[in-house]
């Protein structure tokens, strides 16, 4: 902030705008934390920290350097271009945005149905409620957030809240367990194992897909964007990332404590087994709050994204905006309810859901560099080429993914 925009100077106007923009970034970064650890992040943490020990910490300092490079990327050029990932891959390959939309419409819808269960299951590990009421109260709480007249700043409260909460158990759970944290810092930089099928399903879960546009189209119908924002998008990327690594982290550490004591996890719910023997009936209990605030602030996350992706491209469901988003929670959870998760859709759509981020992310690189598109901006070389490489991994991974569904044809 320079001499001239310190607080000291600003009218009490020019505050208040000041304090409802870091609000928003604030909420940007949790949304999109928040939404790309869901109730499969759980489950993968508990299994890889089981197989590997403390050289997971390897993979999660993986993870987070890439997911800081691919944020950073989205979210500056998103914000400078004033356009939806959708729209912005429209410009560089017409038909592309649709494509890609397409995509993130089924996705979304699926692993929604995912998430709405995970919530369901929280309910039930916290109070013994039904799957079947635990869905219908779930989805209940996510649509009346979107019923508010400012239902941005209510999403952004509620990621706020449900994250801190989930920052604060895990850290006590972490506490109680005692991981061997000496240990798990040098493997983190000189690990004694790497398994790279397991970081790249760890980047896939967390990096890849429709979530990471979460934040920064948050931003942009926030209407935080353009050039002379570049600087508070960039930390707002950057908050993103620390507050999704440390809830990494701390899941990582608690997990380990119980492991590296000698326990072995239940396979039929790892990360549930593991909170229960680390910390007695109450960590079970508080697995099941973890779970449910993952899980819901998710499906808050996928509804929202999923429709930005279509609302741009459709006038009709830019006008009703909110009630897309609120037929998209009862479609999800009504399936649940109704067929439970289809498999089969699950496979097809992890498959399809690894195709979003590289063609979308090529896109926007090569966007960056066109005047019609960011104007007078100047993406920064290290980013440019850093998100190349991004690009070539994602695709790489998603080629391997798409693989899977010829599995259900067998």
């Amino acid at each position: 902030m320079s001499k001239q925009e310190s607080p000291k100077n600003m009218t009490s106007e020019e505050q208040k705008r000041r304090k409802e923009t870091l609000s928003v970034l604030l909420g940007a970064a949790f949304l999109m934390a928040t939404s790309s650890i869901g109730p499969g992040f759980l489950t993968q943490t508990a299994v890889f920290t089981e197989k590997l020990k403390a050289s997971f910490a390897f993979a999660i300092f993986l993870s987070i350097i890439i997911s800081l490079i691919v944020q950073l990327n989205v979210w500056r050029i998103l914000a400078v271009s004033k356009l939806h990932a959708q729209d912005v891959a429209n410009k560089v390959f017409p038909g592309l945005g649709y494509f890609i939309a397409f995509l993130v419409a089924i996705g979304g819808l699926v692993f929604n149905i995912g998430n709405v269960g995970g919530a369901a299951m929280g309910l039930k590990v916290i109070a013994g409620i039904p799957i079947t009421w635990g869905a219908i109260i779930s989805a209940f709480i996510a649509i009346v957030l979107f019923l508010y007249r400012e239902m941005g700043r209510a999403m952004d409260q509620f990621t706020k809240i449900l994250g801190f909460i989930m920052i604060a158990l895990v850290l006590y759970t972490a506490f109680v367990t005692k991981p061997p944290v000496a240990m798990a810092v040098k493997e983190a930089f000189m690990p004694s194992q790497v398994d790279w099928m397991v970081i790249i399903t760890l980047i896939g879960g967390t990096v890849g897909g429709y979530i990471t546009f979460s934040g920064a189209h948050r931003l942009l119908d926030a209407g935080i964007c353009g050039l002379e924002q570049v600087k508070d998008v960039t930390r707002g990327a950057t908050n993103g990332i620390i507050i999704a690594g440390i809830m990494r982290i701390l899941l990582f550490l608690a997990v380990l404590g119980v492991v590296w004591a000698g326990h072995s996890l239940d396979p039929s719910n790892p990360p549930a087994s593991a909170f229960k023997i680390g910390a007695g009936e109450i960590g079970y209990r508080i697995f099941g709050v973890i779970l449910w605030a993952a899980a819901i602030t998710s499906v808050v996350g996928a509804s929202f994204t999923s429709i930005s992706f279509l609302q741009t491209l459709f006038k009709g469901i830019q006008r009703n905006n909110r009630w897309w988003i609120i037929g998209f929670i009862i479609i999800s959870t009504a399936i649940l309810i109704t067929i439970g998760q289809p498999v089969t859709l699950l496979i097809f759509a992890g498959s399809v859901n690894g195709l979003i981020l590289p063609l979308a992310l090529l896109s926007i690189l090569l966007a960056a560099h066109k005047k019609e598109v960011v104007g007078d901006y100047k993406h920064p070389i290290w980013l440019t080429v850093t998100g190349y490489l991004m690009v070539a991994i994602t695709l790489w991974m998603g080629i391997i993914s798409l693989g899977k569904i010829f599995t259900m044809f067998k």
